[in-house]
């Protein structure tokens, strides 16, 4: 393991170091190209290109986590990172997540895993010469470790990062709805129903009457307040689970761990303000490839040591050397 990330003395709190780069970090400015991939049900990902081209150089897909994007700081941190270790990026967004959105009633959630595997596929055949990894931040390293642990040995990755990744989302939905996290699930809430809204709104300017019917068949919105009700009430009939305890126990990653065969590295907060600590796995229930850094503080996706006039960022100097490590290994 490295050495424990230690934050800075100004953001000691996990909720400071949770919530700082969403108000203070100015995320860098990419030159990226973007380009849209079409699925077979006739919806839309999009995937935003950054660094070298050449055929061989590394590939690097970055997975934003809820209500995030392409643009979100630690995914352009991150490219930025790479780039300068010389290796290339690509940057998915979440059905819907890119600044339009998706063409269909359904969107993404945390068990998302089929919408990857075709991103990977998408991937392996533009650039087939290229050593492919992944890194997924909260819900998309859930997705990602689910994939993993879906695909065993026929991941078509070289190894993967997770970061933040809430194992157990029964147990995160409960974490997230006590003491001052309330502030984030409100956040969240808001965002979602904002989102779902605004694709009603969508679908009835265009005459999509089929796909604005399975919007207003999720009932009334307006007196949802928690993730339960959320993903009970629209996740789960938009995506083909029975409720939001299926959703959640059939998505959680932490029941995939041990399938999983491509080199991975987990880096987890213990005062992850959105994670139980017993929602963590065990070292049992780890495959044998499987690394977990289990930091002191960090909070969620922050880890950001450093001074207050020079702040650092230890997952944009982390994760490119851990996945440094493992590309020479490989050789």
């Amino acid at each position: 393991m490295s050495a424990p990330f230690k934050p800075a003395w100004w953001l000691r709190n996990a909720h400071l170091q949770t919530l700082w780069s969403a108000f203070f970090r100015r995320a860098p400015q990419l030159p990226r190209t973007r380009e849209r991939l079409w699925l077979e049900d006739g919806d839309f990902l999009d995937l935003d290109w950054f660094g070298p081209h050449e055929a061989t150089t590394p590939l690097v897909l970055v997975l934003h986590g809820l209500t995030g994007s392409s643009g979100s700081h630690y995914v352009l941190g991150l490219q930025q990172a790479l780039a300068a270790q010389g290796w290339a990026s690509v940057a998915l967004n979440w059905r819907g997540c890119s600044g339009e959105p998706n063409l269909l009633p359904r969107g993404y959630h945390s068990g998302v895993s089929e919408d990857l595997a075709t991103v990977i596929r998408h991937l392996q055949a533009a650039r087939p010469l290229a050593p492919l990894f992944a890194v997924g931040y909260s819900l998309g390293g859930n997705v990602l470790l689910k994939y993993l642990g879906e695909t065993g040995g026929q991941s078509g990755l070289q190894a993967a990062v997770a970061v933040s990744v809430p194992f157990r989302l029964d147990q995160c939905a409960d974490r997230i709805g006590i003491g001052f996290s309330r502030i984030y699930q409100a956040h969240f809430m808001r965002e979602l129903l904002a989102y779902v809204r605004r694709k009603q709104r969508e679908f009835r300017a265009a005459g999509k009457t089929a796909q604005l019917a399975a919007l207003e068949q999720l009932g009334e919105l307006d007196d949802m307040r928690t993730f339960w009700d959320f993903d009970g009430r629209v996740t789960a009939p938009l995506h083909g689970y029975a409720d939001a305890d299926d959703y959640y126990r059939r998505a959680s990653s932490r029941f995939f761990l041990g399938a999983i065969r491509t080199p991975t590295l987990l880096i987890q907060a213990a005062d992850d303000p959105f994670v139980f600590r017993h929602s963590l796995p065990e070292p049992h229930e780890l495959a044998a490839g499987t690394q977990l850094e289990l930091h002191a503080r960090g909070g969620h996706v922050g880890f950001i040591d450093g001074r207050w006039r020079q702040p650092g960022f230890y997952l944009e100097r982390r994760i490119p050397a851990w996945l440094l490590e493992q590309s020479n290994a490989a050789r």
